[in-house]
């Protein structure tokens, strides 16, 4: 059933619809369980599902009736890929196994001709595999071919078959550099980039395919986000954007990858405070979706929250709550998000409301989101409390917290949480300490405070309700003063 779920949250309405004419066109009953279910399934409703399709408890022909309509779904979405993105992809195969029939018929003119084509198509798309399949069939029959020499073609092939090697290579570093970041978190993520390349002799350059520069882009970014540190990796990512740029011309055959790179591109300048730029990203983005929505659905929740998060850092806090509101599809990081604006509008009930349905264990947000959202989300709540002044909940909230995150923050270097945790704790045991010039002494010297250019937003987003305390000020106006945006 989750698999069925994941998948139709992948598909507009419109497929979604075409889909569901498929499966009428198969089906020989009009009223067939696999079409109420994937009605139900679409409408949210989960529960008693093999009663309310069998009229009684049958969970084995539920389970059975599951696996049809996923493989259904798989099989449909597969169809759908097959005709929209990787139909150039598809159409240079058929070439290239056109060509081959046409050579064992003894078609020769119109072999040549056919493999030429394939391979014209393949080489700007850098499909480095099918091309050592076209290069292999042109060495096999070059000998027909008095317009073919031989030892062009064997260069070039050797040329490709580098390419596709560094291609290989670089999947593996992919691998090495995700499995060095789970284990070494602290360290820096270009680093151990540049280290790992070095072990695969991979150099960054324009030889690399639209995927691959989006996957190091991707793999970059998650670093930066697990460091909360997107100004050291900005350089960095922005020479790869520089280097793909000069493939603009491929932007259409590769849309999913364009529209992430430009998503991550907007969250790394958000995350860096350069607003302006990030929005400029976000319009690039919704201007994409208009002319092709394709993707829409797969891009609406990414789209919808860097576009609040820049509303409400630059002063228009109600057109992100608004946003965030209509937003319709349940979404963990969009419910966070709005309890994070509430609460810095200080309305602190209707923002614990939010924090307290999400009911679920730690433990099954942290497999959901990672533990960096699940810390997020325990700070807030700690944050609610304090404000609402829950006595028995905040003490209870303060011990879980260290409890459950203390290794695990001091193992990631993220030594400060736990310090703002304990100021948090002696605010509220005295919270007259706050406006003390030693309790800001304390707050000064506790933090590595990298600086307005350098830190973290979000750092600074929770630094700042410490720093409305001890200011007596307004926890959105210093926080927008904390990041460049004074009112």
């Amino acid at each position: 059933m989750n698999g069925i779920i994941a998948i139709l949250n992948t598909l507009n309405q419109d497929q979604k619809q075409e889909f569901l004419l498929q499966l009428r066109r198969r089906n020989r009953r009009t009223d067939a369980k696999n079409e109420k279910l994937f009605k139900l399934l679409d409408a949210g409703i989960t529960d008693d599902l093999d009663i309310r399709l069998y009229g009684k408890p049958a969970r084995n022909s539920y389970h059975a009736l599951c696996k049809r309509l996923q493989d259904s779904l798989i099989d449909f979405v597969a169809s759908k890929s097959f005709a929209g993105e990787t139909s150039e992809e598809l159409e240079i195969l058929k070439l290239l196994l056109a060509s081959r029939i046409f050579f064992e018929k003894k078609v020769y003119k119109l072999a040549f001709k056919t493999l030429e084509n394939a391979e014209r198509m393949a080489v700007p798309l850098g499909l480095y595999s099918i091309l050592n399949e076209i290069y292999h069939t042109k060495i096999q029959y070059a000998h027909l071919n008095a317009n073919w020499i031989l030892e062009e073609i064997i260069e070039t092939s050797e040329t490709n078959m580098e390419l596709f090697q560094q291609e290989f290579h670089l999947n593996r570093a992919y691998a090495v550099i995700k499995s060095k970041l789970k284990s070494d978190e602290k360290k820096s993520v270009k680093n151990i980039i540049q280290n790992t390349f070095s072990e695969f002799g991979i150099v960054v350059t324009d030889a690399l395919t639209y995927r691959s520069l989006f996957q190091l882009m991707e793999i970059t970014a998650s670093a930066a986000k697990l460091q909360s540190d997107f100004h050291s990796i900005s350089p960095f990512i922005f020479e790869l954007y520089a280097i793909i740029n000069k493939k603009s011309n491929l932007k259409d055959k590769h849309r999913f990858y364009h529209l992430s790179i430009l998503n991550l591109l907007a969250v790394t300048q958000f995350r860096n405070k350069r607003f302006e730029e990030s929005m400029a990203f976000v319009v690039e983005m919704e201007l994409e979706l208009r002319k092709d929505n394709s993707y829409a659905n797969r891009f609406s929740e990414k789209l919808a929250i860097v576009k609040a998060l820049n509303y409400n850092y630059t002063g228009q806090y109600n057109k992100a709550v608004d946003l965030l509101m209509s937003f319709k599809r349940d979404s963990f990081d969009v419910k966070l998000l709005i309890a994070m604006c509430l609460f810095q509008q200080e309305m602190f009930s209707e923002a614990y409301q939010i924090i307290k349905n999400l009911s679920h264990s730690d433990t099954w947000y942290e497999k959901k989101m990672g533990w960096v959202w699940v810390v997020k989300k325990n700070l807030i709540e700690i944050l609610l409390l304090t404000e609402l002044d829950r006595l028995d909940l905040v003490l209870l909230r303060l011990q879980q917290f260290k409890r459950k995150f203390s290794k695990l923050l001091q193992n990631r270097g993220e030594e400060r949480v736990l310090t703002f945790v304990k100021l948090i704790s002696t605010y509220y045991e005295n919270p007259d300490i706050v406006i003390t010039l030693n309790f800001k002494y304390e707050v000064e010297n506790s933090f590595v405070w990298l600086g307005a250019v350098q830190e973290d937003i979000f750092v600074m987003s929770f630094y700042a309700w410490l720093k409305s305390k001890m200011e007596n000020e307004k926890l959105y106006e210093v926080t927008l003063k904390l990041v460049g945006q004074g009112l």
